[in-house]
């Protein structure tokens, strides 16, 4: 998209607003499909933190991401947690991971995630 959705803008607003990570959205980008929850900037740059906080190797880059987030614009992005790119029938990875998409390349979205089943 060359200009953001305003509904998807506002979306990601109201997440950002109220500090919650329970919002399930389903988006394309780049042709591909993500889905999961959304959480704000800041709950999902914390996680990210702590993961590579844990991490021997990867350690050092924590810090990047526990700089606190620009609060005066409208969101430019979308911050998933508990997410999966969606291939066929099987959604990488299985248990879900961090994905920070721009808004400006979402093409389409819609409510809710989508999860899978064997049977």
């Amino acid at each position: 998209m060359s200009k953001p959705d305003e509904l998807l803008v506002s979306v990601a607003a109201l997440v950002e607003s109220g500090q919650s990570n329970q919002m399930p959205l389903t988006v394309v980008t780049c042709g591909a499909v993500i889905t999961g929850r959304l959480a704000p900037e800041t709950v999902w740059r914390q996680r990210v933190s702590e993961v590579l906080t844990a991490s021997a190797s990867l350690g050092d880059f924590s810090a990047v991401f526990a700089a606190p987030a620009k609060k005066d614009e409208p969101p430019t992005h979308l911050h998933f947690h508990v997410a999966r790119i969606l291939q066929g029938t099987v959604g990488i990875p299985e248990t879900g991971g961090m994905y920070r998409v721009a808004i400006a390349d979402v093409s389409a979205w819609t409510m809710g995630d989508f999860s899978y089943s064997d049977h």
